[in-house]
């Protein structure tokens, strides 16, 4: 068995013979690794690059400032040695601190990424004139529709597993989660990994569309159905998605007498227009979606059981943005670029305070309340950088949350140790504890201490800590 040494020579050796450039700094932006391909790229010895900053061994670097945003960036365009390359900048968290960041050329010139990208293209139109059994266009769908779900964290990345594999089957799929959590995004996935990622994927938002209008815009209705019925009839979404997918979205909010009409069409596979007789067959892919606990509903007889049973093949659980905050660096990262793209708005940074309260709140409302506060900023805030005093009053309410329960932590403590005859050994390890956490400032600690910074002075020139 290869024991912890060994492996980690291993490791070494690979990273170090790696095509890409590969260089990590520490959480001060000196570098600690930088790998042979790099050498080979800027023309200096490894020796000549390790322990020194960042800026002064790779020309327009961002390493630095990645350590302190501790927000990703991935993709993006850089000059090295006269060269237009494309890298990425991740950082490494660990206890909610950026401890390091990975620096990694991923294509040595941007003339490379051309050449991959025209070979794809080449092999995928040899694809299609021979006729493969799997296409490289649906390879190419089912890649880039789970792509577009941002987020490396177990939880998320057991769901797209999960999500991936309902895809290739042709069962129905109930994807539950909180608002804002992206169901809709998962439903786009599946169908575009499917079998009818060919056909069409229609959405019908089920709470947004009144009771007597529902029926109509599911199953359609024949001339003079009703009073404004259109001449020579309209097909509903059933029919619209044939060969293809329908998104039954805010499911829990269909009407009981819709359900038992909805549950009809899921066993028979054909659809009845409103104020008409034939039946039209129907060959459709159905997702359903709900914020609701619909096992309760059912329960409360809001809900029709053999719908549930029917709709519930392959349940999809989404997990709320709290339980994969280790995703938000990510996220923060993929929604400023496209709030900005959208908008058409300068680039702004966000700090790693800002960063921090983000991890800290616990959102809600998921990631679209992320994207609308990403938002909000980009556009509002008037300097280059986002802080935290920038941040709605939600996340000042949260913060001032947490340093109130800091200090009174700590003042609890510190007024302990008074009460204790001023016990002088305890007080040094208190003082060390909050100078060490405030990096040697005196007036941040003596502040989450409770007391004066005269009175820290005078406790630290008893313990030899001032002169």
């Amino acid at each position: 068995m290869t024991d912890f040494r060994s492996l980690v020579n291993i490791l070494s050796k690979v990273i170090d013979q790696a095509y890409e450039g590969i260089a990590v700094v520490d959480k001060d932006g000196y570098i600690i690794y930088f790998n042979e391909t790099y050498c080979r790229i800027k023309g200096i010895k490894k020796e000549d690059a390790i322990k020194r900053h960042c800026t002064e061994v790779i020309e327009n670097t961002r390493l630095h400032i990645v350590l302190q945003t501790g927000v990703p960036e991935r993709g993006k365009l850089q000059t090295i040695a006269g060269q237009e390359m494309i890298v990425h900048r991740i950082p490494i968290w660990e206890n909610n601190k950026v401890i390091a960041a990975i620096g990694m050329l991923v294509f040595e010139g941007v003339s490379e990424l051309h050449e991959i990208l025209q070979r794809i293209e080449n092999e995928r139109k040899q694809g299609v004139a021979n006729n493969d059994t799997l296409s490289m266009k649906q390879n190419e769908s089912a890649y880039f529709g789970f792509e577009k779900i941002i987020g490396k964290s177990e939880a998320i990345v057991e769901t797209k597993r999960l999500a991936r594999r309902s895809a290739k089957t042709l069962a129905t799929v109930l994807i539950t989660g909180e608002s804002g959590t992206g169901k809709e995004l998962f439903a786009k996935a599946i169908h575009s990994a499917s079998p009818y990622h060919k056909g069409k994927i229609l959405s019908i938002n089920c709470a947004a569309i009144p009771e007597h209008l529902l029926e109509a815009e599911l199953f359609g209705y024949d001339e003079g159905a009703f009073t404004g019925a259109k001449k020579g009839g309209k097909p509903g979404m059933f029919e619209l998605a044939n060969n293809g997918t329908l998104f039954l979205d805010e499911i829990g909010d269909m009407p009981l007498l819709t359900q038992s009409k909805i549950l009809r069409v899921l066993q028979e596979k054909e659809v009845v227009r409103v104020g008409g007789v034939k039946a039209y067959p129907i060959n459709t892919r159905f997702i359903a979606a709900t914020n609701k606990d619909l096992l309760e509903m059912v329960k409360q007889r809001q809900f029709r059981e053999d719908l549930y049973y029917r709709l519930n093949i392959i349940p999809i659980r989404l997990p709320p943005l709290r339980e994969r905050k280790g995703d938000i660096p990510l996220l923060l990262s993929h929604l400023v670029e496209e709030v900005v793209r959208r908008n058409r708005l300068e680039p702004k940074q966000f700090t790693a305070q800002t960063l921090t309260r983000f991890i800290q709140y616990d959102w809600p409302g998921n990631v679209r309340e992320m994207m609308n506060v990403v938002e909000q900023l980009i556009s509002l805030v008037e300097g280059r950088s986002v802080t935290p005093e920038d941040l709605p009053s939600e996340f000042a309410y949260l913060d001032d949350a947490i340093i109130t329960k800091s200090k009174v932590s700590y003042m609890h403590k510190f007024q302990s140790i008074q009460s204790e005859q001023d016990n002088l050994e305890n007080d040094h390890d208190l003082i060390l504890q909050v100078l060490r956490e405030e990096k040697g400032n005196k007036t941040k600690a003596a502040k989450r201490l409770g007391i004066h910074r005269s009175t820290l002075y005078e406790k630290l020139k008893k313990i030899n800590l001032v002169d």
